[in-house]
């Protein structure tokens, strides 16, 4: 049976200081971003000491504040007559509410994405709008758990908000260290657009196998210290790869041996790359919106599980490599010149069956959100929606070196998955 959630309070939280009505209009960036929410809470041991331990005063107060500079998100997401979206900036503000539960932390094991945990830790959004969810546990344990919609920020801009506002609840004098960056002219499509490459991962029709009704299993797996340096240096120190890198190449690796792909399929490796600095001039530090694109690689199942492991990095390395100024305004231009072409840019959703999506968290701020009582103890998704995809982070407080691998993969080949991903990795590489 599921935990019963007790609503306390519900409110909207508007900015406490007047801001700038106006409509601002996204960039393309954002308007190839998936169009729903990301679903991540933050969790916090309990403090019995602090009578005001997470205060929905001083958490509502805190709020008000910091949407004072970060005002877009006390808007409405809206979206045009060629499908771009746009915020409209009207300080309606953001969806709060206040919950408490029965039920304790404990039960609830290690917390892998699951619909169990998006409806008891994520607030329930029915209109593209930004919501908060604070949940009180009877053990004392607090749950902070938000849907930002992705049209509007990643997750760089996403953690930003959050750290700004946990610094505020906190009392921090600082300076905001990223003061959000508004104009998405920066973005905007050159004229007469130039299209320079295929950007296959947003155009090719034959990805459209759709795997959001595909039964799948979520995990969370770690790999250790002693096994990332495996990955990373090889057994005998031959090599120095990054952890992104060497957890990207094992994983989909072991994602074809668990499927059992045959040897001649080819297989696509996606990931999204940070636009910021790659571009000419880069983006200000706090710009608020999408930077972020999707890039693949392809190669041939027996290729990837039988050759060097340097192989598959190889590729990893060209592909990333080749993401520049050039390539990220091609893109840009690509939604220009097929905007409303709903047939012909399909977005970020088009994956096959045979391939696989690891998405780096392992340089964003995950664990820095102290409202005043302490870091969290543990942060994630609360869901992962299809099969093929996995989130790579650092663990939170006491880890020891390793990743934490937030992993979805179809019902039937997680077994195997699980069984693989942790034989010895010196006889895999």
């Amino acid at each position: 049976m599921a935990p019963k959630v007790e609503i306390i309070e519900s409110c909207m939280v508007a900015p406490c200081e007047e801001t700038p009505k106006h409509r601002l209009q996204l960039s393309n960036l954002d308007a190839f971003a998936p169009r729903d929410h990301m679903p991540t809470f933050f969790l916090y041991k309990p403090n019995n000491g602090d009578p005001n331990f997470f205060s929905v005063q001083i958490l509502k107060k805190a709020l008000s504040k910091v949407l004072v500079t970060f005002y877009p998100l006390a808007g409405e997401l809206v979206f045009d007559e060629d499908g771009r979206p746009v915020v409209d900036c009207n300080t309606k503000g953001v969806l709060f509410s206040a919950a408490s539960t029965s039920c304790t932390l404990d039960g609830f094991g290690d917390f892998r994405p699951s619909s169990t945990l998006d409806r008891l830790f994520i607030p329930s959004v029915t209109n593209p709008k930004r919501s908060c969810i604070l949940l009180l546990f009877q053990c004392g344990g607090v749950c902070l758990g938000c849907a930002s919609h992705h049209s509007v920020i990643d997750g760089v801009t996403l953690f930003n908000f959050i750290n700004t506002w946990s610094d505020i609840a906190r009392g921090s004098n600082m300076i905001i260290s990223a003061p959000p960056f508004l104009d998405c002219t920066v973005l905007r499509a050159r004229s007469p657009p130039i299209v320079s490459f295929d950007h296959i991962e947003y155009t090719n029709c034959n990805f459209l196998e759709d795997k959001f009704g595909q039964e799948c299993e979520t995990t969370i797996l770690t790999l250790s210290k002693a096994q990332l340096n495996t990955l990373k240096h090889g057994s005998h120190g031959e090599r120095n790869l990054s952890t992104y890198k060497a957890v990207a190449v094992h994983l989909w690796s072991t994602a074809c041996k668990a499927r059992e792909l045959a040897d001649g399929q080819e297989t696509r490796l996606y990931m999204w790359a940070n636009a910021r600095n790659r571009l000419k001039p880069p983006l200000s530090k706090g710009y608020l919106g999408n930077a972020v694109l999707k890039i693949s690689t392809q190669l041939q199942v027996g290729d990837l599980v039988s050759k060097p492991f340097e192989f598959g990095i190889a590729k990893i390395d060209e592909t990333i490599n080749s993401v520049n100024d050039e390539y990220i305004r091609s893109l840009v231009d690509l939604w220009e010149k097929h905007k409303g072409e709903k047939e012909k840019i399909k977005g970020s959703r088009s994956y096959r069956t045979v391939d696989f999506l690891v998405v780096s968290w392992l340089s964003l701020p995950t664990y820095e959100a102290d409202f005043g009582w302490g870091k969290p103890w543990f942060m994630g998704k609360a869901s992962m929606k299809y099969a093929g995809q996995a989130y790579v982070m650092r663990g939170g407080p006491g880890n020891n070196g390793g990743v934490s691998i937030a992993i979805a993969l179809e019902s039937e080949n997680m077994p195997r998955f699980k069984k693989m991903v942790h034989m010895p990795l010196e006889a895999k590489i």
